[in-house]
């Protein structure tokens, strides 16, 4: 079988010795692998958590970045252990194109700091994106060494997985594994933040089904699958629908980022990118205490990392379909203009409430300008389902009226809301008068047109 000289994929299928993560799975350890995550670099990965302010709302996801890279890492192996048998993937991708696909899905993650999804929507030119600083510490260091002297790697290859900037035919058909509507990453966080959160929503597809009907497209650059799979991609693509509604967009979880992102917005004079980006939680939070002491930002800071939880509240909730002209007037806003609306919007609800109103904690939290698309999945119908001679091609959303209602019906636009926040007593105000904040928020935007 082709791949057979990969250790890691034998140490698979015989289920040898390695590392347990949740739920109840072998990860498989070479020895080269051991020289990896025993790096400085992969261990920061445990003191960074993969949900980050969710664990404010649900308690138990406090899973780390280390536990669920070691996840996407088993399922690289499973997917290669599918693909091994499709005579055109094993014709694109030989040997060390394997090896390095297993090695990015094991370090897809390491350019992560804490907090670092919210923290880039800031737009901030100090905070470098994530992806890009991949490179750098592959690149140098005890990786790049364990990289080229255990596992005869390029770690420039490892790093163009990674940042999906490949533009080779083996390496566009890997990043499609890596990257794309079903890939390991989703295939992982999906049920693992499902599992740790307490929540059934992204566990309820059948990944086993999925793998088994892993395969190429015709044009042999990207991912896909057989009719068989199609029922569990389509359980997937709403699962991660279902996650994004009552987790990751949690109104709570939502609150807690917006009051993150203007604490930092509002320290961004005291923010050192070369020591953000090398932070673990702990670490982070301390710094953020530390640098909004004494300033407009503390009590935001001392709300999410005090000795005391105190999250603001909904002052108004609002969609693409209930109301378009606000949510189509602030979704993917470069963040210093929401800034400017929300002063302006708490000076006007001053003056009809008639007390003060606290500029730094009235938050409109908008979606970001970077929109989360399902890309293109094709479905291979072969002679049996069609009953033609050969195998035909359709999409996912050809053949999913699910699927097909999601691409029409951006979760961008109905999960991804608009939502302004404000202390208890205030939204409590605020929510008491004529038409709540619609009259004056719409009066905001319309000056800002």
């Amino acid at each position: 079988m082709p791949y057979d000289s990969l250790p890691e994929l034998v140490a698979l299928e015989r289920s040898s010795d390695g590392i347990r993560i949740p739920p109840d799975v072998t990860v498989p350890v070479t020895g080269r692998v051991r020289s990896l995550i025993d790096t400085a670099a992969f261990r920061r990965l445990a003191r960074i958590s993969q949900l980050g302010l969710v664990a404010l709302v649900y308690p138990g996801a406090t899973h780390s970045r280390f536990e669920h890279s070691l996840g996407v890492f088993r399922l690289a192996l499973e997917f290669l252990a599918r693909l091994r048998r499709d005579a055109r993937f094993t014709a694109a991708i030989g040997e060390d194109d394997a090896a390095a696909f297993v090695v990015a899905a094991l370090l897809h993650d390491l350019g992560h700091w804490p907090y670092c999804h919210p923290l880039e929507d800031l737009g901030l030119p100090e905070l470098a994106r994530h992806e890009s600083l991949v490179a750098g510490i592959v690149g140098g260091g005890a990786l790049s060494d364990v990289l080229r002297r255990e596992w005869g790697l390029d770690p420039g290859r490892v790093a163009s997985l990674v940042g999906g900037t490949a533009t080779d035919r083996a390496g566009v058909l890997l990043q499609s594994l890596l990257s794309g509507p079903v890939d390991v990453d989703k295939m992982d966080y999906l049920a693992r933040d499902s599992l740790h959160a307490g929540v059934p929503y992204g566990r309820h597809f059948d990944q086993e089904r999925l793998l088994a009907s892993l395969c190429i497209d015709p044009t042999g650059t990207r991912l896909a699958i057989t009719d068989k799979g199609r029922t569990a991609a389509e359980l997937m693509v709403f699962a991660r629908y279902v996650m994004f509604s009552e987790v990751y967009w949690h109104h709570a979880v939502r609150a807690a980022t917006a009051m993150l992102q203007r604490a930092v917005w509002l320290v961004s004079a005291r923010v050192d990118p070369r020591v953000v980006v090398g932070m673990d939680d702990g670490r982070f939070a301390a710094w953020l205490l530390d640098a909004a002491s004494g300033t407009r930002a503390e009590t935001l800071a001392e709300g999410l990392f005090g000795t005391e939880r105190v999250l603001l509240k909904r002052v108004g909730t609002f969609d693409a379909v209930g109301h378009p002209e606000i949510h189509g007037a602030l979704a993917g806003r470069p963040y210093g203009e929401t800034v400017e609306i929300s002063r302006r919007l708490a000076t006007r609800l001053a003056v009809r409430l008639g007390v003060a109103v606290d500029a730094d904690t009235l938050l409109i939290d908008a979606p970001p300008a970077e929109r989360e698309v399902e890309f293109r999945l094709d479905v291979r119908q072969g002679a049996r389902e069609t009953g033609a001679a050969e195998a035909s091609w359709r999409t996912l959303g050809e053949l999913s009226p699910v699927v097909r209602s999601l691409a029409r019906e951006q979760f961008d636009d109905l999960v991804k809301r608009v939502r302004i926040f404000a202390p208890a007593d205030t939204a409590a105000a605020i929510r008491r008068l004529p038409g709540g904040v619609v009259p004056d928020l719409l009066a905001c935007l319309a000056g800002a047109s």
